[in-house]
């Protein structure tokens, strides 16, 4: 038999089946077992062989069973930071501006750092969620409902700092073109107003895909409660009262949520229909949001700013972030939750850590080509910038931009090493300093040697600086805690539909090889 028209152990062993004779599980050298390099064979993008039932099993009981011991622990150090943050921003509202280490050189600095890099983080879960699903690449489905999450809570946490940082935060409606008796209107022609437009459409259309995609989840976890209250009906008197009363919030709140949801063919039409116009609209934002941010700096005249590869440039580091953050998280997520390893493959891992290695080489073009440019085009203020960032004061910030950017990532040329989570999760941990550690350098050591030397300063940042960046963090991983706690982590269609018992010639395992159905 041949791939073409396969018997049945010839079938599994092309899905990449444990159950077929002959083939081991996981396979030598092949890890988890999603590892598998033969083009003969279909790598598994779900382990275990899991069925339907399993799967919707296993990813309700997220939301539906108690967390593990951990989840207590680290919601409460998360909440305090983002309270740390709350009570700094607070200070800084009563206080002004004043608090944090500005001076008259370096007036954009640790908060707009803050603001590009959270905008940064956002991008990854675009890119898995639009663009892949356009290319219809499948291993997507494991990880592109947590990456959109983290689109969403990275960019709350960018929109505050814009707002803080005009100081008189109750005066910040004025960014927006509305009608008023003092005929104030914003400066179309800024860059800064192209922010408030495109981040917001950003966020509107990250949300709205987000969410749409979870309504078929929402719509099962609330019959799964609504079952459970109809079996336990006559037992209710004999069950603990909170478990009825948590079913029916349950019922109630994933009821509203799912909009009436009902898995009819006529509601999948239109959902798919929709989900696929919202990854149209949502691929350029990837490319425009970000590009468009990279004008706050590429418009001004200032040296190490004016320059023409800011917006490929920003946008490849914010993918290269944005999926760092995304390993960041879901490695240790995999380890803790009961199950995940099953769904997040090292298969997953490794195509994502070929995308920071990717997209980290891309970043370090842009870095050699800035000194190029700078050096070819003759400008001594700009060869200068570029210069005073390799040898100035922030020599220390820029080399660790470069080690944590360029040089960690190549570890990934090695096999070994983009198939083990603990050095993906080293890498990733060091991709997201380093990013950081980039928008400082270009932010900072472009604004702290001005065109007179009598203006040259430095910046250090305050305990108020610090302090409000800690909540900030503190702020993200609340909110992902929370989603994971009570909302649809994967998408189960999406993941079913990558299942082998989701192609109608499947044959379930213990027929004869020539039965019919």
């Amino acid at each position: 038999m041949t791939s073409i028209n396969p018997d049945k152990v010839t079938a599994e062993r092309l899905a990449g089946l444990a159950t077929a004779p002959g083939v081991s599980h996981p396979a030598p050298g092949t890890g988890d077992g999603s590892l598998v390099d033969d083009p003969a064979v279909r790598a598994p993008l779900v382990l275990n062989n899991r069925s339907f039932t399993e799967v919707t099993d296993i990813i309700c009981g997220y939301t539906e069973n108690k967390p593990g011991r951990w989840w207590l622990p680290v919601f409460g150090l998360t909440s305090t930071l983002a309270g740390l943050g709350t009570v700094m921003i607070l200070y800084l509202l009563i206080t002004g501006v004043g608090t944090w280490g500005l001076n008259n050189q370096v007036d954009w600095a640790w908060d707009i750092t803050n603001f590009v890099f959270w905008i940064g983080i956002g991008h990854a879960g675009t890119l898995i969620s639009a663009i892949l699903c356009l290319f219809k690449q499948k291993w997507r489905t494991a990880v592109n409902r947590s990456a959109e999450a983290m689109t969403i809570f990275a960019v709350i946490c960018a929109g505050m700092f814009p707002g803080i940082h005009v100081g008189r935060i109750w005066m910040i409606w004025m960014v927006f073109p509305i009608p008023n008796a003092n005929a104030i209107w914003p400066n179309f022609r800024s860059p800064l107003l192209w922010d408030v437009f495109a981040v917001s459409t950003y966020f509107t259309v990250s949300l709205l895909f987000w969410y749409m995609g979870m309504i078929p989840d929402f719509a099962t976890l609330r019959d799964r409660a609504v079952q459970r209250l109809r079996k336990f009906g006559d037992a209710a008197q004999t069950l603990p009262f909170t478990s009825i009363k948590v079913d029916n919030l349950r019922a109630y709140g994933y009821g509203l949520l799912a909009l009436g949801w009902r898995f009819s063919s006529r509601h999948w039409h239109r959902y798919e229909k929709a989900y696929m116009l919202l990854a149209g609209v949502s691929t350029p934002l990837v490319l425009s949001v970000h590009s468009i941010v990279s004008f706050d700096f590429a418009t001004s005249v200032l040296p190490g700013w004016h320059t023409t590869i800011f917006p490929p440039y920003f946008v490849a580091g914010a993918i290269f972030g944005g999926f760092a953050m995304v390993l960041l998280l879901l490695i240790p997520a995999r380890e803790l939750y009961p199950n995940m390893k099953d769904f997040i493959t090292l298969r997953h891992l490794e195509n994502m850590a070929k995308i920071l290695l990717v997209t980290g080489m891309m970043v370090g073009f842009a870095y050699s080509m800035e000194f190029f440019i700078a050096y070819y085009g003759g400008n001594e203020y700009e060869l200068y910038a570029f210069k005073n960032r390799a040898g100035g004061p922030y020599w220390w910030a820029y080399w660790t931009m470069i080690f944590c950017n360029v040089v960690s990532p190549q570890l990934f040329w090695n096999k070994a090493c983009r198939q083990s989570p603990i050095v993906i999760f080293i890498v990733s941990f060091l991709v997201t300093i380093g990013m950081w550690f980039e928008r400082f350098v270009i932010i900072v050591t472009s604004l702290h040697r001005a065109f007179i030397p009598g203006q040259w300063g430095m910046f250090w940042p305050t305990a108020v600086d610090i302090g409000i960046f800690i909540g900030s963090i503190g702020v993200f991983l609340t909110l992902f805690l929370l989603f994971m706690r009570f909302l649809p982590v994967f998408a189960m269609a999406e993941l079913k539909a990558v299942l082998p018992q989701a192609d109608p010639h499947h044959e379930p395992a213990g027929h004869a090889a020539g039965g019919g159905h």
